[in-house]
């Protein structure tokens, strides 16, 4: 038995046949002092709703109520992880609850009071989750920070800055609404099974943003500089614009730019001359 009176990891998975999916992007992780330095990178916990994405097992989980986190809620697909979750709810009475379904179909306006998102993302759903939170209409939003692990080469897009080889529109979004920086990496063999990347986690916490703008017409705006980031914008815009060159230099910019040139403000006066 480990301290929290649950037994180890490897003989939960074992007890309940907890093979890791691929089709799930599961990788599952073991160290208990790596999820508890997570854990600890999201605290405070008083006073918050944890919401944890893909709990698996419950490694993450454990060491979330161990480092005192007073109320989850776990989001959890695979029907095999809710025995093993229901374990640790007994364990801890009252602080866990569980939502057996699909992260990407979750209401999350149902959540009451000031929560944090805390979580070991399934790779394959980590940036669509992501990109979901932070184009809600309602800002700021529900939800106080999040504290978020990434394959590192989408951890580097989402902390990039303007002018570097990651900088694009995922660093766009995320640098609009929120503060982003990257805390650590995580070697791959922490996993089981190892994946083929390292991974790394990141800690977002929403903002105002310093220009309001309408951000359906931000990420428009977006795909179109950076679907063509080689293109001058004059060129690269002429999805969006009549004449792109006018309202460039209407702005001050020049037309003559490319889209990892601007800065996370200039995106923003973009879309609002949309």
């Amino acid at each position: 038995m480990t301290e929290d009176g649950l037994p180890p990891l490897r003989e939960v998975i074992e007890r309940h046949g907890l093979a890791p999916k691929k089709s799930l992007g599961q990788n599952f992780l073991f160290d208990l002092n790596l999820t508890r330095r997570i854990a600890r990178a999201a605290q405070p916990f008083a006073g918050f709703t944890i919401v944890e994405i893909g709990p698996g097992p419950g490694g993450l989980t454990r060491a979330l109520l161990a480092e005192g986190a007073g109320r989850i809620i776990a989001v959890e697909r695979d029907e095999r992880a809710l025995a093993a979750l229901a374990d640790i709810q007994a364990a801890y009475p009252g602080k866990l609850e569980v939502i057996s379904g699909d992260a990407l179909t979750v209401d999350w306006s149902t959540i009451s009071g000031p929560a944090k998102i805390v979580a070991n993302l399934p790779y394959n759903i980590g940036t669509p989750l992501l990109t979901g939170w932070l184009t809600g209409d309602a800002w700021p939003p529900w939800f106080k920070s999040l504290t978020l692990m990434f394959q590192k080469e989408v951890a580097l897009r989402i902390v990039a800055k303007p002018g570097t080889e990651h900088f694009g529109r995922l660093s766009v979004l995320c640098q609009w609404r929120c503060t982003a920086h990257k805390l650590f990496d995580v070697n791959r063999s922490a996993f089981t099974p190892p994946p083929k990347v390292t991974s790394s986690i990141v800690q977002l916490v929403p903002l105002t943003p310093a220009i309001a703008c309408d951000v359906k017409s931000l990420e428009r705006l977006t795909a179109a500089a950076f679907g063509q980031r080689r293109k001058m914008l004059r060129a690269s815009l002429r999805t969006v614009f009549d004449d792109p060159e006018v309202v460039l230099e209407n702005l001050g910019i020049a037309p003559t730019k490319r889209a990892e040139e601007l800065q996370i403000n200039d995106f923003a006066r973009l879309a609002l001359a949309l």
